[in-house]
């Protein structure tokens, strides 16, 4: 099922007498449960691609769908609690809110949004995150590895449409690196989520079903060829992949399902 559409999509910028086109005619569309990489260099467009995904930029042209709903004819306050309630971000600085413990940052979105908290769901995120003896813990007190870990489980407890991860490896060390794009796979295969993921680390890339490379604004016809949109490895693959990255990280191995251009 289609869960994300881009339909002719741009994003202008106007510098000094020059016109930037971050984003120039793009058309994408992902399904549901895809674990998808954007690539490209940096002023390519992809992190432009993925704030126009999020809702947190308004493109010039076209429009961004999300479930069959169009971003483009919210309003402000609607865009908002759609993004709240749809959208999981995770960011390359994990943002997490250094005086609430691991626990009280995973539950926050729930929190703001007046809902309970699914604790079997919830628990089942953490074992496969493999932070269940973080909980009470201050941000502080974690590695960088274990605090993108925080911020994965942040963004998987709302049940979103789509998780968002713009560098989510990218103040880690190859290791963390590794384990962390590990742990998104995981969760894909998992809790058949969705995630796009903006990365300039091939390593990372190739673990994603599918690539879509970017160059000026456009989706490109080849990267290192490969053609773009090309599905780089079925579900089976996946969750190979994540089975291993959750014994590594002392996660669960068992699938359950329930502005600026960069």
């Amino acid at each position: 099922m289609e869960i994300v559409k881009t339909c002719g999509l741009k994003k202008y910028f106007v510098n000094g007498e020059y016109e930037v086109r971050a984003l120039d005619g793009v058309d994408i569309s992902i399904e549901e449960g895809e674990f998808t990489a954007l690539v490209g260099s940096s002023g390519s467009g992809k992190s432009t691609l993925l704030n126009m995904l999020g809702g947190l930029d308004t493109p010039t042209e076209g429009d961004v769908l999300i479930r069959g709903q169009s971003l483009k004819s919210m309003k402000r306050d609607e865009k908002t609690i759609f993004r709240r309630r749809n959208i999981g971000f995770v960011f390359q600085q994990f943002n997490l809110v250094p005086v609430l413990n691991v626990y009280e940052n995973i539950i926050l979105p729930l929190r703001l949004d007046g809902l309970t908290p699914d604790e079997a769901f919830l628990k089942k995120i953490i074992q496969t995150l493999g932070i269940e003896d973080k909980m009470g813990q201050m941000p502080s007190t974690l590695s960088g590895g274990q605090q993108q870990r925080a911020a994965i489980a942040r963004a998987l407890s709302v049940k979103p449409a789509i998780i968002l991860a713009d560098e989510p490896t990218g103040n880690l060390d190859s290791r963390a690196s590794m384990e962390v794009a590990g742990l998104l796979k995981t969760c894909a295969v998992h809790f058949h989520q969705t995630v796009i993921l903006v990365t300039h680390d091939e390593e990372v890339a190739q673990m994603a079903d599918r690539i879509l490379p970017i160059e000026d604004g456009k989706i490109a016809m080849r990267h290192g060829g490969i053609d773009a949109g090309t599905h780089l490895a079925g579900r089976a693959g996946a969750r190979d992949a994540g089975t291993t990255a959750a014994r590594d990280t002392g996660g669960t191995a068992s699938p359950d399902r329930p502005e600026g251009r960069d």
